[in-house]
């Protein structure tokens, strides 16, 4: 029949009789050519409308089905979801058809809508068309049904029905992989805070009933809810437990909490770890005096230890509580974050690769008389070098270095502070020379230095500040000169950060109310640095005293200091943001963005993005302007490749400020990624017309750069030959100049092995990190803030340690070509450019350049090459890390060789050797050997990895075994690396070496 209609008209006019039978033919039939007759249909709408309202007609929803598709066709969809709902079973939810579709996208809006309203009223009873309910369970059930639990996920969170969330759950074939990707999405895509707590508090609950629960995943919920107590709980009962496997994982959940870097959580979790039961009493003696060791080689409580209890009753120690003892003592080191500074600094002096002939060329290339320069060289130095404890650079220009004075002294003495980062036993040996005396003047005596050497303590300890606070807290007090005031305060807001210390926030604020525009400016961001995301009633004083005060410099500190005390409050921030943004004031309308940044960092949330937008088009203030474009790169640092799309337009406003905030968003939300559209973005700014948009431009690049190489970006070889260019430029305007060396220190930050991380492997954002970037962002004002960005430096190196917490030595695999992660090429001195015909001659100019290691390797070929006539080609595929980068200066080598013909193919693999340099883009080649010995507690392609080891009864070989001492940059910084790769501080030396052979030994 359908294919003979030409007209709906006989059908239609069949609805008239009065007989049900034929009524029912005509609204079946009308259902059944809807798609095709829907224009003609229109026009009896109301008479089939009116059968629907009939109570007496049993078709009624035969009829409310027929309209509900007319309306769709109208495009009316509101009235065609009302009478979809009046079809009750008839609308069918599993049809395949654009119409069911539709209605049901529609539907589940609606409804998500309507609960996420009775949600914020809090009004439990907002009514829900009961009708409405069912479809949408209906939909979720056949999701469910039908196996497709990602889709019921995604709808059960979007209505915000958690009874059929825990059911897609628990019913899903993978149980493990199907609550990551709810975890996942619930960070990605849950707007509200409060709601995302309820739905992971759903998902530990679902965790916890699993047979084998994943303990790493809870953790990480639970530190997202902030519930230190079940974390504690947890390590506790896996370190007593008699398996090591356990008290590894324990080990290894500590060492991810501590990569989320909150400070106050992890000491919480710390201090509510039981003590073991039975403690040696001091009186008694234990019987047995020799100490029993585990299979480890350990000593570990002798079981033969007899121990009094409290009545004095001598009894047996329990044998589980010893090892739960030594197993606590490691956990505490873990969760105080000892453990993996400690790890963290021994791998980077150990690797670092930082090239001081770059620095040489900055420092001859800068006049003398221009201090911006002089100091930006000294920041970039300290970049450089940072958490490697190498200062050989300082050591071999002091008379240079003494020329800085003033402010410039003061960043100089700080500057040690980055580079000794996390030397936390020796930092204040370290810096004594510089520090306040109490008694006769032995120190320097210039407050300038002393107040640099307080803020370099606070830089040494950042976030690990337990056993510096109160040092620095005297030093407050005792404190009468503006620039120690500000040194101290700055020392003591990163020392304490986020630990909302009443009694320390009362000596910053005391500082405050002196009104002293420079200490006032360092007190406002320490506040801020000392309560950062505790949204707590401070601000409000903070905000009041910036209304008081006449010192533009304090009210700019108190905006920062306000804006980072909301830090990840989201949605409960709103109150103070809408304050701050409606204010007379441009600095404190400046404070609302960064309060803006960071109230919703990383969230990527639509209505602050839309928020700093508008703020970006329309505020008077081009501070303000600026600000707003440059803090959304902290909303959207989550999704980097967004950013350059949105802020595409703005970097190419007319207002220089705006153009200088989209270098610095792109800068920080695409740190490290090496984004091809960031670059793309960034590199017309490099010569935009304004120098300091070139300035903004520069830094930017250099952040997202840092840790790319040549080989998979060819862009990279070109900035830095670009920097240089700069650099060396007589007719370069101060600005640009500044951005250039800031960008070459950034580029090789950490003696080229940190990068820049926003975010934890687990997606939680690194605290540290965030409110380093954003203080260093201010820089703008006051150049010393530019050592917070050391904050956000994160070694990019995979640690693999043993149940003892030491650094194995075994191999593993690296499934990519050696050349697309290896370490930029040692620079080499100009005049080799012009000799390239002779090939001995090269060889010894360019080794002159490099450090003493490096310079023998190279000779060493030299000779091999000319005695045997044949070319030694580069072996990498076997070598550690260390010999990589020997042969790696054997390749630069022999590119000026005439001889070169014929190279080899390169590895398509290489092997890395524990501890190794493993960058971010590499993580996904990374592949442990079939026959290892060890094998890792849960698959991680970097970080502190722990190992279980397979063959425990042969004995170990460890690498990492020599710390930097406090002195040990004084023997001028020659120290080497364990495997043998070049030296720790490239030094470079114009004395010829000693003759090959001879060996000397000390």
């Amino acid at each position: 029949m359908a294919t003979m209609v030409s007209s709906a008209g006989g059908l239609l006019a069949m609805l008239n009789e009065s007989h049900p039978l034929l009524k029912l033919h005509a609204l079946s039939n009308l259902n059944a050519l809807v798609d095709n007759f829907w224009p003609e249909i229109s026009t009896s709408v109301p008479i089939i409308e009116s059968l629907y309202e009939d109570e007496e007609f049993d078709q009624r929803q035969l009829a409310a089905l027929l309209v509900s598709k007319v309306f769709y066709y109208l495009g009316e969809l509101n009235d065609s979801l009302s009478y979809a709902l009046g079809a009750g079973p008839l609308f069918d939810v599993s049809e395949d058809s654009d119409y069911v579709h539709t209605l049901l996208a529609k539907a589940i809006d609606e409804y998500a809508n309507l609960k996420s309203k009775a949600a914020e009223s809090s009004d439990e009873a907002a009514k829900v068309d009961p009708r409405l309910e069912a479809i949408v369970e209906r939909m979720l059930d056949k999701c469910i049904m039908d196996g497709r639990y990602q889709q019921a996920i995604g709808m059960a969170l979007e209505c915000r029905r958690l009874d059929k969330l825990e059911e897609a759950i628990t019913r899903s074939d993978n149980v493990h992989a199907t609550l990551s990707y709810c975890i996942n999405i619930s960070h990605s895509f849950v707007n509200l805070r409060e709601y995302r707590h309820e739905v992971l508090r759903l998902l530990v609950k679902v965790f916890q009933k699993l047979p084998s629960p994943d303990y790493l995943s809870i953790c990480q919920c639970l530190m997202f809810l902030d519930e230190p107590e079940s974390v504690a709980s947890i390590l506790e009962k896996l370190l007593r437990s008699e398996s090591k496997d356990e008290a590894l994982l324990a080990f290894q959940i500590a060492f991810d909490l501590v990569e989320n870097e909150h400070q106050a959580f992890l000491l919480n979790v710390r201090d509510r770890l039981s003590k073991p039961k039975s403690q040696p009493s001091e009186a008694v003696q234990p019987v047995s005096a020799v100490p029993d060791t585990d299979q480890q080689g350990n000593a570990t409580a002798s079981e033969d230890a007899q121990m009094t209890d409290g009545s004095g009753n001598v009894h047996e120690a329990d044998p589980i509580e010893a090892t739960y003892a030594e197993r606590l003592i490691k956990i505490k080191g873990i969760l105080s974050g000892e453990t993996s500074i400690q790890l963290t600094l021994q791998f980077l002096y150990s690797h670092n690769k930082s090239d001081l002939l770059i620095l040489k060329t900055i420092k001859q290339s800068v006049e003398m008389r221009n201090s911006v320069c002089h100091s930006a060289t000294i920041y970039a130095n300290a970049v450089m070098h940072a958490g490697t404890t190498v200062d050989t650079f300082l050591r071999e220009n002091l008379d240079w270095l003494s020329r800085a004075t003033n402010w410039a002294k003061f960043s100089a003495t700080a500057g040690l502070g980055v580079i000794h980062r996390g030397h936390l036993q020796q930092g204040r040996s370290l810096m004594a020379p510089y520090l306040p005396q109490s008694g006769a003047g032995s120190g320097g005596g210039s407050p300038y230095s002393e107040g640099g050497a307080l803020y370099a303590l606070g830089l040494i300890h950042a976030n690990h500040g337990e056993g510096i606070k109160q040092f620095l807290r005297d030093s407050l007090r005792n404190a009468n000169v503006e620039v120690i005031q500000h040194g101290a305060c700055l020392g003591l807001g990163l020392a304490a950060l986020g630990t909302a210390d009443e009694d320390i926030y009362d000596d910053i604020k005391n500082v405050l109310y002196t009104d002293s525009a420079v200490a006032g400016e360092a007190a406002g961001i320490s506040m801020g640095l000392l309560m950062v995301g505790t949204a707590s009633e401070k601000a409000g004083e903070m905000l009041a005293y910036a209304h008081e005060t006449q010192h533009e410099k304090i009210i700019r500190g108190l905006a920062l200091g306000i804006a980072l005390t909301v830090y990840g409050r989201e949605e409960e921030a709103d109150t103070l943001i809408e304050q701050m943004t409606r204010d007379q004031d441009p600095i404190l309308r400046y404070g609302g963005m960064y309060a803006l940044a960071l109230a919703y960092s990383g969230t990527a949330n639509n209505k602050a993005i839309r928020q700093l937008l508008h703020f970006a088009v329309s505020d008077v203030s081009d501070d303000v302007r600026r600000t707003a474009v440059l803090a959304l790169g902290f909303v959207l640092y989550s999704e980097p490749e967004q950013t350059p799309r949105i802020v595409s337009l703005l970097s190419e406003s007319y207002n220089p400020h705006v153009r200088y905030g989209a270098a610095l968003a792109v800068g920080i939300s695409c740190a490290g990624t090496g984004l091809s559209e960031a670059i793309s973005l960034l590199e017309p700014l490099t010569s935009d017309v304004v120098d300091f948009v070139r300035q903004g431009a520069l830094i930017a690049m250099a952040m997202v750069m840092v840790q790319i190489s040549e080989a998979s970006d060819s862009r990279v070889g070109a900035f830095r030959r670009q920097l240089e260019k700069i650099i060396l430029d007589k007719h370069e305007d101060t600005m640009s100049k500044m951005g250039a060396i800031l960008a070459s220190g950034i580029l090789d930050a950490g003696g080229r092995n940190v990068t820049i991380k926003l975010l934890s492997k687990t997606k939680h954002d690194k605290i540290t990190a965030v409110v380093g970037l954003a203080v260093f962002s201010q820089f703008w004002y006051w150049y010393p803030l530019i050592y917070f960005i050391s904050l956000s430096f994160s070694p990019t190196a995979f640690i693999g340690l043993n149940y003892d917490l030491k650094v194995p030595s075994f191999e593993f695999l690296s499934h990519a070509k050696p050349s697309l992660f290896e370490y930029p090429r040692p620079t080499t001195v100009p005049t080799t450019t012009s000799a390239v015909k002779l090939p001995t001659a090269v060889l010894s100019t360019s080794a002159r350049a490099k450090a003493r290691a490096s310079k023998k390797e190279a000779d060493q070929k030299a000779t091999a090459e000319k005695s045997s006539g044949v070319e030694s080609s580069p072996v990498t595929s076997h070598a550690g890390k260390g010999k990589l980068s020997g042969d790696k200066d054997g390749d630069s080598m022999q590119v000026d060789s005439p001889t070169e013909k014929k190279t080899e193919p390169e590895p398509s693999f290489e092997i890395l050797t524990n501890p190794a340099r493993v960058v971010p883009a590499q993580e996904k080649f990374i592949k442990f050997l079939e026959e290892s010995r060890y094998v890792p507690v849960k698959l991680a392609p970097s970080g502190f990895v722990l190992l279980k080891d397979l063959r425990p009864s042969e004995p170990e070989v460890l690498s990492l075994t020599d710390a930097p001492s406090s002195n040990a940059s004084n023997a001028g910084g020659s120290a080497t690396t364990q495997q043998g790769s070049a030296s720790s501080a490239m030094a470079v030396d114009e004395e010829p070496q000693p003759p090959q052979p001879f060996e000397y030994s000390a």
